[in-house]
């Protein structure tokens, strides 16, 4: 099978439009009566994922390319506004897709995790601040791996070795690492219980006597770098090529997903933004997974 963009498109609209077949209840809430959208909630999804895909950040714009290039996968595009409405409300069904992809790939089982965080920059000016509908989620922080100030969010991403999203949170920008890692477990104790004695790989700032103690109490042994004035920890010499995973997936998200640039204004349009852009990963390494490829998290067929 040849990989690309529309290969990628036709298996994940089979799948989902099956998978809607046979868990209605995992789309968007609408009136039984009533017209019926003609842009499918299958059809949305494939969309959006294809947008992330290939970095677009303006709505308008992708409309635009997907209407001279699209029209043989879509018969009927929306204008932007209803677009915008669809893919905002469909935040949750994205986030339920991206897991059942992501679940259904030989590298779920991975006994290995990386944990970290990247900042989304929400805005710059201080005009922005002010009047933006994030005020109050997103604040001003240092990102000292980027050595700058920004104001927005934290995107908290544990994965696979192989860069597959397991479990994803978005936060204010001054959110204790290791309290989100730990509600994020808390909130999903599925994950752990299905796969018990996890190894979760993390960086310095992942540290203190009671935060060890709870992930223990989950099952999850923890590995992260020594820290001045500590006792050298076990698995010091392997930090450096495994975290460069970590690394390299955030680069992912922000070089080939436009993370960076995602221009949500709203909460809303933010986790959507962000939902896009995680579905698209998992989506490629879903089909990579599938066609037998040695390269899981590669996007190099599909962004183009």
């Amino acid at each position: 099978m040849t990989n690309n963009l529309d290969t990628l498109a036709t298996a994940l609209y089979a799948t989902t439009g099956d998978l809607l077949k046979e868990r209605p209840d995992l789309a968007p809430w609408r009136p039984a009566v009533g017209i019926a959208p003609l842009l499918t909630d299958a059809e949305l999804i494939i969309l959006a994922m294809m947008q992330g895909m290939l970095g677009s950040t303006s709505e308008a714009r992708w409309l635009r390319h997907a209407r001279a290039h699209l029209r043989h996968l879509f018969p009927y595009l929306p204008q932007q506004s209803g677009y915008n409405k669809r893919l905002r409300k469909a935040a949750e069904l994205l986030h339920r897709v991206t897991r059942i992809l992501a679940a259904s790939t030989s590298v779920w089982s991975d006994d290995v995790w990386i944990v970290d965080s990247t900042p989304v920059e929400c805005g710059r000016s201080r005009e922005t601040v002010k009047r933006s509908d994030l005020a109050g989620w997103a604040q001003y922080c240092y990102c000292a791996s980027h050595s700058r100030f920004f104001w927005g969010l934290w995107l908290h991403l544990v994965c696979t070795l192989q860069g597959l999203p397991v479990a994803f949170a978005l936060t204010g920008a001054k959110a204790d690492e290791r309290e989100t890692l730990l509600d994020l477990l808390a909130a999903e104790p599925h994950l752990l219980a299905a796969q018990p004695g996890q190894t979760l790989i993390g960086d310095k700032n992942c540290f203190g006597r009671a935060f060890e103690h709870e992930l223990t109490q989950h099952g999850v042994q923890l590995l992260r770098p020594t820290r001045k004035g500590e006792r050298q920890r076990p698995g010091g010499p392997l930090f450096k090529s495994l975290r460069q995973v970590i690394e390299s997936v955030n680069e992912t998200f922000k070089g080939q997903l436009n993370l960076e640039q995602h221009q949500g204004r709203t909460p809303r349009g933010v986790i959507a933004r962000v939902m896009q852009r995680i579905l698209a990963l998992t989506a490629a390494i879903w089909h990579n997974d599938h066609t037998g490829q040695s390269v899981k998290r590669s996007l190099t067929a599909y962004d183009h």
